[in-house]
């Protein structure tokens, strides 16, 4: 299993890393060399890391706790929305909102505004207003479900989180350390590892790495849940997540 797993990551590209003028020193213990100016990253480690990441999130989601995904990055957004629809995760894929975690009640509080659109949109209530009103609803709803969207089922703070470049999401990494959730990150050879409590070295750009690895993780965290007959009861989250998604279309088209 192992050794197919390494044959995987190879063949993804996942022991890329930067160009070697852009490497952070604290990386040095993942790096096995450099090839024309580009960091090799010891694939052995990325192993260990994802081994011992899968083993973390199995049992987080065996116990009924929550745990975010994020990764807002081009590459990595459409990765971290499917697999975390998949296991029915919360998750962050277009912007990390300052205060998502540090806030949670403000945050709250405009998901109960997405819900309240949502209902006047689905309803002949939408047709009480005005054609400038409708217009400036359908905006409202457009950004707030574009920000908000895949925190719907975060109805506590989670337990971890799952991370998709710890540089480019250091808000998010800032928040976690701060309320002392833990956080699992795929992390490349300019990111300090230091900064995350079970770092997966590894290429963070590469749409093959990022799909892999999350995909990994993401099977780790429904094995989890298959443990938990009451998680198996509040999965749902993928069906309310396509109706909205409909709703969006609606709104676009009426913009």
């Amino acid at each position: 299993m192992a050794n197919e797993l390494v044959e995987k990551l190879i063949e993804a590209g996942a022991h890329f890393g930067h160009r070697v003028s852009r490497w952070n020193p604290k990386m040095e213990p993942y790096i096995y060399g450099r090839k024309n100016l580009i960091h090799i990253i010891d694939i052995r480690e990325t192993l260990r890391g994802m081994l011992r990441a899968k083993k973390y999130l199995n049992q987080v989601a065996a116990q009924g706790s929550l745990v975010l995904f994020v990764g807002t990055k081009r590459q990595a957004s459409e990765v971290v929305q499917r697999e975390a629809l998949r296991c029915g995760m919360p998750f962050v894929s277009e912007r990390w909102l300052g205060g998502a975690l540090t806030n949670f009640r403000t945050v709250r509080d405009r998901m109960k505004r997405l819900d309240e659109l949502e209902t006047i949109m689905n309803s002949e209530r939408i047709n009480e207003y005005s054609k400038k009103m409708q217009s400036s609803l359908n905006r409202e709803y457009r950004k707030i479900y574009r920000n908000l969207n895949g925190l719907r089922i975060l109805n506590r703070l989670p337990e971890c989180l799952v991370i998709v470049d710890p540089k480019k999401e250091k808000n998010a990494v800032r928040e976690a350390k701060a309320l002392g959730i833990t956080t699992v990150a795929l992390i490349d050879t300019d990111c300090d590892p230091t900064q995350i409590d079970l770092p997966i070295p590894g290429n963070d750009d590469g749409i093959r790495s990022i799909d892999l690895i999350i995909k990994q993780l993401a099977d780790a965290v429904l094995a989890g849940r298959a443990e938990n007959p009451e998680m198996q009861k509040k999965a749902g989250g993928e069906a309310k997540n396509d109706v909205t998604a409909e709703m969006v279309a609606k709104a676009e088209s009426m913009a």
